[in-house]
C-alpha cells in the first residue's frame, strides 16, 4: 500500500513538480495538484462513523466524472467531503491505496494542473495517447 515517501518519489519524478519543504504538498508552476488533506471539524461531522483513520492523500482529477468514478468503483479507498462537492478534487486513503493506483493518481494529477505544452511534452516521451 502507498506512503508519503512512494508519493514523494512519483510527484518528485514529474516535470516543473515542487515540493512545499514544510508539508506534504505539491505543485506544478504554483498549481496545486497533490496534498495531505486532513479531515477537518466539519468533515468529521459530515462523515460521522465513517470517517477514515490515518493519512489521506487528496488530489486533483480531470473532471467530475473522473472523480464520481472513482468513489463508485472503490469506495473503500476514495472519498469525499461537502467541502469538494462540485470539485474535480478526491481524497483517498492513503493506505488503502494500491502502488499502481497511486502512481497513476498522482500522474493525472499532475497531468490535469501542468501546463498543456508541459503535459503534451511528458505523454510524448512516453509514447502515451494525448501526445497531439
Amino acid at each position: 500500500m502507498a506512503t508519503w515517501d512512494e508519493v514523494r518519489r512519483v510527484a518528485n519524478a514529474l516535470p516543473e513538480a515542487e515540493q512545499r519543504e514544510d508539508r506534504h504538498e505539491w505543485r506544478v508552476r504554483s498549481k496545486l495538484f497533490a496534498l495531505e488533506r486532513p479531515l477537518c471539524k466539519s468533515d468529521h461531522e459530515a462523515l460521522g462513523q465513517a470517517a477514515p483513520q490515518g493519512p489521506i492523500l487528496g488530489a486533483y482529477v480531470p473532471d467530475l466524472g473522473v472523480k464520481e468514478m472513482l468513489l463508485s468503483t472503490s469506495p473503500e479507498v476514495y472519498f469525499t467531503t461537502p467541502h469538494f462537492d462540485g470539485f474535480p478534487m478526491v481524497l483517498a486513503r492513503l493506505g488503502e491505496l494500491p502502488a499502481d493506483e497511486l502512481h497513476e493518481l498522482i500522474v493525472e494529477a499532475w497531468l490535469s494542473r501542468a501546463p498543456k505544452r508541459t503535459a503534451r511534452a511528458y505523454l510524448a516521451e512516453r509514447g502515451l495517447d494525448g501526445a497531439g
